[in-house]
């Protein structure tokens, strides 16, 4: 096996001093949710448990209604995944194959929506969904989706994948009889699955881990997600840092497996329209 050439071994040492100060608070979440009272007292830190300390777990499911946090998360992301993701593939199959009026016009229009912030909108967003009586009861549920099921990322991600199959190969599917829905769905998903998983991933991510429109549209704790749920730790247990963080330990876990496991897909998505 070839030794590492200097530069290489370089490029190692500094990536991996420049990943320290990321993936220290999320070492310190999850040790710190297993430390004792004393070991997160002293001072300064301890950066390793003198003992296992599990009671901080069990003590966060009697503090607060953590699966029903969990579940109201779930169904909010899982919502507004599958909603992202069918809405970027069916317009991002618009952008790139269908002859539209002002079609690039149209396109740039709808990139642009990406350079306004979310607290220009947020407001209107609430007025609306509040005012169709979707912050209240069951209802809730919808109100937490419904600004959320379309998605510019998605569809310009998708639509260079899309860009990528040869011409040839779409004429071979018309010529088989394919319309754009066969074409669609029989041909270019299936070939794409990689982009598709990229975008659930990133859309999948960015819903669980949603804080401010969740805390100002949802008015009964029984629809609260985690994020708002675990935030509720810090107020009444302010003297139990433990448990604090053993709360954020466990939000933390759905997402690291969903990193994890789609990591492959993310690089292989964004890279997969990078070249035409």
């Amino acid at each position: 096996m070839r030794k590492p050439s200097l530069g290489q071994v370089a490029v190692y040492v500094v990536l991996g001093v420049a990943a320290i100060p990321v993936l220290f608070p999320v070492y310190y979440g999850f040790v710190g949710a297993v430390m004792g009272p004393g070991d997160l007292a002293t001072y300064p830190p301890a950066l390793v448990p003198t003992e296992l300390h599990w009671q901080n777990v069990t003590d966060v499911f009697r503090s607060v209604p953590l699966g029903r946090f969990y579940l109201n998360s779930a169904i909010q992301a899982g919502a507004i995944t599958l909603a992202q993701v069918v809405t970027s593939i069916v317009a991002a199959y618009a952008f790139a194959f269908l002859r539209l009026p002002a079609r690039a016009a149209t396109f740039g229009l709808f990139l642009a929506t990406l350079m306004v912030p979310w607290e220009s909108i947020i407001i209107p967003n609430y007025l609306t969904v509040s005012g169709w009586g979707l912050a209240r009861g069951s209802l809730t549920y919808l109100g937490l989706v419904l600004p959320f099921l379309a998605s510019a990322f998605g569809t310009f991600l998708l639509r260079q994948a899309f860009l990528q199959f040869p011409s040839e190969l779409r004429d071979a599917a018309v010529i088989d009889g394919c319309g754009h829905w066969r074409l669609l769905w029989r041909v270019l998903v299936p070939l794409s699955k990689p982009s598709i998983a990229a975008v659930g991933v990133y859309v999948f991510l960015s819903a669980w881990n949603q804080y401010f429109w969740p805390l100002i549209l949802i008015r009964d704790t029984e629809f609260q997600t985690l994020q708002i749920g675990i935030s509720q730790l810090n107020d009444a247990e302010a003297a139990q840092p433990g448990l604090v963080l053993a709360g954020v330990a466990l939000s933390l876990l759905p997402t690291l497996a969903v990193v994890i496991l789609g990591q492959r897909y993310i690089v292989r998505g964004l890279t997969a329209g990078a070249l035409r």
